[in-house]
């Protein structure tokens, strides 16, 4: 028998993603291997409560502390965590599961407990912006305004975001940025600029695609300005992996960036959003978190069907974004007309 037995401490957001979480207690205690480990399970309470769980669970020399939702969660407990002996582990439970799916860990729940049992860890890199830790992706421009309409949505999941996406995108206006490098100075007039450590934002949309988590540097994607016709092949490519071979998008990779804008406004960090000025600084910190990895790559397993059908949905909603808003302008048009008429 084991002599010293590993403690995790398991910190559930009972409202992250769209599954219910009662079946991880249930598979706790049928498949952690009893021999190594022993256990408690947290539940949050508030926005804010897995910092302070996770923070107390690195004072007590918790060997590993596990995240059982999304991003936001994950992004909690884990800046609890950076340069700490404490390991993060993922049950991802989440909508768009962004840093689990780059690190392989599968969506499965029981899969997820057998890396756990193995223990493997690896040393990942994270970033922050304005001061903010994050883990996966951050930015500004459209997709963190898309971050601020999604989190008052009242409803998860990849539909809702295409919705919000897909509506929004149609009146949204670009900005031109001013953006800073050890490299130098650029401007780029952008409809948004996303800074990756991890390769996607969630839901296998791959925003930063050749990003790895050990490297110590930023990657960049610029998406400029761009017409209607472009958003079928833009949207392929984003859950392709091949977004950055697209003659609207520029990509670069730096260790600091800092972003001049015009106005204050929204940005993005794992999905969160968060108001800022006009100056938005951005940097990767190497080797700053211990992640319970798999013991080898696993393959995407996820049915081709399935995602096929993802893509269908997001094109229909494409399609009805458009028929809406020309409905929309032809009607603007009709009334001032009729208003001339009379």
């Amino acid at each position: 028998m084991n002599e010293y037995k590993k403690k995790i401490i398991f910190i559930i957001n009972p409202i992250s993603g769209t599954q219910n979480k009662s079946l991880v207690i249930k598979l706790l205690d049928e498949r952690m291997d009893k021999e190594k480990y022993s256990w408690s399970v947290v539940y949050t309470e508030r926005a804010g409560h897995a910092i302070e769980i996770a923070e107390q669970a690195a004072l007590d020399k918790i060997d590993i502390v596990v995240a059982v939702g999304g991003d936001g969660t994950i992004n909690e407990i884990a800046r609890s965590l950076v340069h700490t002996n404490t390991a993060l582990g993922i049950i991802p439970y989440g909508s768009g599961n962004g840093l689990a799916r780059h690190l392989h860990i599968p969506l499965d729940p029981k899969r997820a407990l057998d890396i756990l049992n193995r223990g493997v860890i690896d040393v990942i890199d994270y970033g922050k912006i304005n001061g903010t830790t994050f883990f996966c992706t951050c930015g500004v421009g459209f997709d963190a305004f898309v971050s601020l309409k999604f989190a008052n949505a009242g409803k998860r999941g990849l539909l809702t975001y295409l919705e919000k996406t897909l509506l929004e995108s149609l009146n949204y206006e670009p900005e031109t940025y001013e953006l800073e490098t050890e490299d130098g100075t650029s401007k780029y007039k952008a409809f948004l600029i996303a800074c990756g450590n991890a390769s996607q934002y969630g839901n296998n949309a791959y925003i930063t695609p050749q990003a790895t988590l050990t490297d110590g540097l930023l990657d960049v994607t610029i998406l400029e300005p761009f017409t209607v016709l472009d958003v079928p092949s833009l949207a392929y490519q984003l859950f392709n992996k091949t977004i950055d071979q697209n003659s609207r998008i520029k990509t670069f990779r730096c260790k600091k960036l800092t972003i001049h804008r015009t106005k204050p406004g929204v940005v993005h960090f794992d999905g969160d959003p968060l108001q800022e000025g006009k100056i938005v600084n951005i940097e990767i910190v190497n080797k700053g978190l211990r992640v319970v990895v798999p013991q080898e790559p696993v393959k995407d397993n996820s049915n081709v069907l399935q995602k096929a059908q993802e893509y269908v949905n997001g094109i229909r909603l494409i399609n009805e974004a458009i028929v809406q808003d020309i409905t929309y302008k032809n009607k603007k048009i009709l009334d001032k007309l009729t208003k001339k008429g009379n």
